[in-house]
């Protein structure tokens, strides 16, 4: 099978095709023929080697996973004597971060508790957009945030992946939402059901008048007393992505201005779930949340994907279509 193999850390022009042996499920697995896959930030850290702290989990001198890729959608070919979920021609997405990676392939064995049925009102593209940057947006939201249907929610970063579906999936919980975008990417932040918008090439966000229940930093390099200053008492703002100082501020700054206040500071690591794809899953199929796809690229093009999607100005998802 064809499959892009990265053996070493560095730049987009590391990645290279090759002819690699097709996996065979373990029974407890499920191979999976992809249709889609996508790209997330964790994909350029798996890539980079970037931070430095990464490299504990993903490999100190270079990556442990010789196939990227985390998010696929695609159809069951072949099931293990001990899985129960699937059977042979289920069509299925899901996140591999949590088991081995290997999505950029025409193959992938999963295990099957890293999987979802694919919702049957979207396209194998949208569902491969989802897993990672849906399941993030939910637990940032939910989980960490304590959203409640008539809070006042800001994200940061509302046109990019995790940021397009956190706007939708805060409106699904009856908050009032403002999304934080610059000029190019109005539009599709509004298309998407923003209450207000600020754009942040034209206004300061930290200028305004409003307080907030939950923000959200999906993206930028804010310092976390800014955000600190629009939160209402009892606030929570959420790091989800960033600059690595806004990471390492909320980290380490993060916690002891939640002890010393009324406001929570906190940062959020994603980890896949079964439980929370299927809860994303749910909204996909009432049509609460629809992933956007800003550009698509082949197996073949994964260099110039990366590369465009390092610039950080994707709307939405860049996904990989076998």
């Amino acid at each position: 099978m064809k499959a892009i193999v990265c053996d070493k850390y560095g730049s987009p022009d590391v990645l290279e095709l090759k002819e690699v042996k097709k996996p065979f499920p373990t029974e407890n697995q499920v191979l999976v023929k992809v249709h889609s896959a996508s790209l997330n930030f964790g994909n350029l850290v798996l890539l980079k080697g970037k931070p430095f702290l990464a490299r504990f989990a993903f490999g100190l001198t270079k990556p442990k996973y010789s196939i990227p890729g985390g998010d696929i959608a695609g159809t069951v070919e072949a099931v293990g004597k001990n899985v129960k979920l699937y059977k042979v021609g289920d069509e299925v997405f899901g996140d591999l971060s949590g088991c081995g990676w290997g999505g950029f392939a025409e193959y992938v064995t999963v295990p099957e508790d890293a999987l979802a049925l694919k919702p049957n009102n979207i396209s194998f593209e949208e569902a491969a957009a989802t897993p990672m940057a849906g399941v993030t947006a939910l637990q940032g939201l939910r989980d960490k945030g304590g959203i409640q249907s008539g809070h006042k929610v800001l994200i940061y970063g509302a046109s990019g992946g995790v940021g397009t579906f956190a706007v939708q999936i805060a409106k699904s919980f009856g908050a009032e939402v403002t999304g934080v975008c610059s000029t190019r990417n109005v539009e599709i932040v509004r298309s998407i059901g923003a209450d207000h918008i600020i754009d942040y090439t034209k206004e300061d966000f930290t200028q305004h008048q409003d307080r907030y229940d939950l923000v959200l930093g999906v993206n930028g390099s804010n310092s976390i007393s800014a955000y600190k200053r629009i939160l209402k008492p009892n606030g929570n703002f959420v790091h989800v992505g960033g600059s690595e100082s806004q990471l390492y501020q909320t980290l380490f700054l993060g916690p002891l201005i939640s002890m010393t206040g009324s406001k929570k500071m906190s940062s959020l690591l994603q980890r896949a779930n079964q439980k929370d794809l299927n809860d994303v899953k749910e909204l996909l199929e009432s049509g609460k949340v629809k992933p956007i796809i800003d550009k698509r690229f082949k197996l073949s093009e994964i260099t110039e994907a990366f590369k465009y999607f390092q610039e950080g100005h994707a709307q939405g998802k860049v996904v990989i279509t076998l």
